[in-house]
């Protein structure tokens, strides 16, 4: 059972590290290297003609790159498995993103609760795409509960999705989606045509995942509404994805989603999702939180049972 060994040993490690340390602002992390691959490529091809098939390939050349590298690091880490598992397990750390996820939630309410409105406005900055400058207290929680539940998604299922598919090199592949998508899937002048092949990738890498990560909200929540809302409002949203957490969290929380906010000084209308337009309320934080992290624990455990049976069905 080797095999199952080399996939569940570094998921349960990089886990609890995640779960344990999250991740500091002054640490290494190969998302800021995407990160910076990505600029330079944008900075080198977006410009002239033919910016959409330019940034198709840049899109595909930096998945296609990533997969590649960590294919063969693998491939060479094989003959040193006690390597293998360390240098996997951190690379799992790294794929996760639950504990800064829940971190930044709780920060955010925290600041608006013990420093106040511009606090509140200021901290949520560093996690949403959208204008804080003008946004009242309960237009903060719905962003940070918006936040959480669609990153629950990009963030800890689709990454454990894809590592159970192709291991590290599957989701570090994903990660590189992704992080294009954060970096370039706007609807600006400048990123409309460059960007759009990588948004479109994002979108279809995510297709499964985020409707996986809505079903695993409402069974470890029993969340009857959270079902019922899932159906009736996932595929409101203007994303194809985003929706179905959403309309998962607001059914478990019941309270309504959506709404105009600014985007990069463009109004956006974002269609609701949920029924009872109420005051979210500081604690429920709490609650949030304890759904995320429910629900990446579901989504490890069953990686780790799927990835048994196929060791156990297909013995060597």
């Amino acid at each position: 059972m080797a095999g199952a060994v080399l996939l569940i040993c570094p998921l349960i490690a990089g886990y609890l590290l995640d779960l344990r340390l999250g991740d500091p602002d002054n640490w290494p992390h190969p998302v800021r290297v995407f990160g910076n691959a990505i600029a330079l490529g944008e900075k080198w091809l977006n410009r002239g003609r033919f910016r959409f098939l330019k940034g198709a390939i840049l899109s595909i050349t930096l998945v296609v790159l990533v997969f590649y590298f960590f294919y063969r690091l693998n491939a060479l880490l094989l003959h040193a498995p006690a390597m293998y598992l360390v240098i996997n397990s951190i690379c799992v750390y790294y794929g996760l993103a639950n504990h800064s996820l829940i971190a930044e939630g709780r920060a955010v309410f925290s600041a608006l609760e013990n420093e106040g409105l511009e606090a509140g406005r200021k901290q949520l900055s560093r996690i949403v795409g959208r204008d804080t400058s003008n946004l009242n207290a309960q237009q903060i929680r719905v962003a940070v509960l918006e936040t959480m539940s669609e990153n629950l998604s990009d963030g800890v299922v689709a990454p454990l999705f894809y590592y159970a598919l192709a291991g590290v090199p599957g989701m570090m592949a994903y990660k590189m989606i992704n992080t294009m998508d954060s970096m370039l899937g706007y609807r600006s002048e400048r990123y409309e045509w460059f960007g759009k092949s990588g948004a479109r990738l994002d979108d279809v890498a995510n297709f499964m995942p985020a409707r996986l990560t809505a079903l695993l909200m409402v069974l470890v929540t029993g969340s009857r509404r959270g079902l019922r809302f899932v159906f009736k409002f996932g595929h409101r949203h203007k994303s194809p994805n985003a929706g179905y957490p959403e309309a998962a969290l607001a059914g478990i929380l019941d309270c309504r989603f959506g709404g105009a906010n600014v985007y990069h000084g463009q109004v956006v209308d974002k269609p609701f999702i949920g029924e009872n337009d109420r005051v979210i309320e500081p604690q429920e934080i709490a609650r949030a939180a304890s759904v995320n992290q429910r629900t990446c624990l579901a989504m490890v455990l069953i990686v780790i049972l799927v990835s048994w049976a196929v060791e156990m069905s297909c013995p060597v």
